[in-house]
């Protein structure tokens, strides 16, 4: 089994297919539909075993970094206006990089305005795993 990260974006990666509106512009009715198709989606990986976690985020973010011993953190920030924004993800623990494709395709098919599939593009990117600690 490996695990994979769904990255979904607010915006930064390619335009989805079928929708030149963002989630704000949506119905109400249409993001609940969406929201659905994620929480089904999520249930059906959890009936297959390949479930690990998803969560949405806020637009809202402050970078961070140290600043030396005794001193605060330095934060710059929040960049609701930057490029790219991480709406959320979802994790997965799947056979085959073949089944992350497979599963990734899927959610990409959400639904948007109007019910149809907006056909978003998703980040897949597989966890990092440690090197062998046993050579032959």
């Amino acid at each position: 089994m490996a695990k994979y990260l769904l990255l979904k974006h607010y915006r930064g990666a390619p335009a989805p297919a079928n929708c030149d509106t963002t989630i704000d512009q949506w119905t109400p009715d249409e993001v609940a539909a969406h929201i659905q198709y994620m929480q089904d989606f999520g249930d059906k990986l959890v009936a297959t075993g390949e479930f690990v976690e998803h969560q949405v985020l806020a637009p809202e973010g402050t970078f961070v970094r140290y600043d030396g011993e005794g001193r605060p953190p330095v934060t710059d920030g929040p960049f609701a206006e930057t490029k790219d924004l991480i709406a959320g993800w979802t994790v997965i623990d799947v056979d085959s990089y073949e089944r992350a494709l497979e599963l990734a395709g899927e959610l990409s098919a959400a639904p948007g305005p109007g019910g149809q599939p907006i056909h978003e593009w998703l980040e897949l990117r597989p966890f990092l795993t440690a090197p062998p600690t046993i050579t032959e």
